[in-house]
């Protein structure tokens, strides 16, 4: 979620930021990183002509980044054999303190000169109006980077969402967050929620043959698929057991929740009308990982309409990730104590059917 107010002449700031705090060519210096923005269709357009960032409401552009690295090793042997020459030319015993790390600075400085940068791109889908914003990765490097990069170019502060943070949230879901927080001290942790809504989200899969009404949605069919990580415990104390195979009903993963494990992650295939989605859910930070979407354009017709296909993946995208945000709050008014026991007495009853 992008917090802070957009300027009111706000296409030709973006016009000039954007092109400001684009990609600069790193082969000059000997910087270990320089990034900036590029064209999502071209990484060599930095300049930006016509607005090619601009797709109606959306803004779609890459952050490239540019890394240069030299092995640990490499910077060792070099700098012990240029204190060994600066020895033999001083006459000198020993390499002072300063003298060695000015040596050590150097040679990094010079190998680093040397060595060809690599790339790394991640694509940037912004919805101004929605003041949401999707970002292809998942590495916590590059996140950092990028909220730091785009605090400074839009003076505009991305968070990174979870449903249950009340930064980001909608106010009806905090609304119920805050009241379960109050009523059931202690005993609801909003770290925790994403781990149980999985495991909810297991149990209705099962439930109807998995098929779910979603409130402002419709009827939605969901299955867990292929893989499902279960943990309990924290750091050094953690227990992890994980299931792979077609289906995510092996007798492991089951076993592990009647013992107080809860899903970290699992493959889940959401299904409404014609289409359908299958990807990995990472409940601590409510991430998607390689997602798979519905197929709905012919090769021929999707080259014909390059606007149409652009726009009909943020299309797609944008219904899977709302349907997801959907459901989570249909768990959390469940998860409201006075309507959580119902629940998870069938709850309960189903994990111990299947045993």
């Amino acid at each position: 979620m992008v917090v802070g107010k957009p300027p009111s002449n706000f296409s030709a700031f973006i016009n000039q930021q954007i092109r400001r705090y684009a990609f600069q060519d790193l082969a000059a210096n000997a910087q270990e990183k320089i990034m900036g923005w590029t064209g999502i269709e071209n990484v060599l357009d930095t300049d930006f002509r016509h607005a090619s960032y601009a797709w109606g409401d959306y803004l779609l552009f890459s952050l490239r980044i540019d890394r240069r690295s030299v092995p640990p090793s490499l910077l060792k042997i070099r700098a012990l054999e240029a204190e060994q020459q600066h020895l033999k030319e001083t006459g000198r015993k020993k390499v002072d303190k300063a003298t060695r790390e000015h040596i050590r600075d150097s040679i990094h400085q010079d190998l680093l000169g040397r060595t060809h940068p690599t790339p790394s791109f991640c694509e940037i889908c912004w919805s101004v109006s929605e003041g949401s914003l999707l970002l292809t990765s998942l590495s916590e490097k590059v996140m950092q980077d990028f909220q730091d990069l785009f605090k400074t170019s839009f003076d505009l502060v991305p968070c990174p969402y979870v449903p249950w943070d009340p930064q980001v949230m909608d106010k009806e879901t905090a609304g119920k967050v805050e009241a379960l927080q109050m009523m059931d001290a202690g005993a609801v942790d909003p770290k925790t929620l994403g781990r149980e809504f999985l495991t909810w989200l297991w149990f209705k899969s099962e439930e109807r043959n998995g098929m779910i009404l979603i409130p402002g949605v419709g009827e939605t069919e969901i299955h867990l698929v292929r893989r499902l990580v279960l943990e309990s415990g924290d750091g050094d104390y953690s227990e992890s057991v994980v299931c792979q195979g077609m289906h995510a009903d092996l007798k492991e993963g089951r076993d592990a929740l009647r013992r107080g494990k809860k899903i970290k992650e699992a493959r889940l295939k959401l299904s409404r009308d014609a289409a359908a989605w299958e990807f990995t859910l990472k409940a601590d930070r409510f991430q998607f990982q390689s997602m798979k979407m519905p197929v709905v354009m012919d090769m021929k017709e999707e080259q014909e309409n390059r606007d149409g296909r652009v726009l009909e993946r943020i299309y797609l995208l944008e219904t899977v990730v709302r349907s997801m945000d959907r459901l989570f709050a249909m768990f959390v008014s469940l998860r409201l104590p006075d309507n959580w026991q119902q629940e998870r007495l069938r709850m309960e009853k189903w994990l111990q059917s299947s045993s």
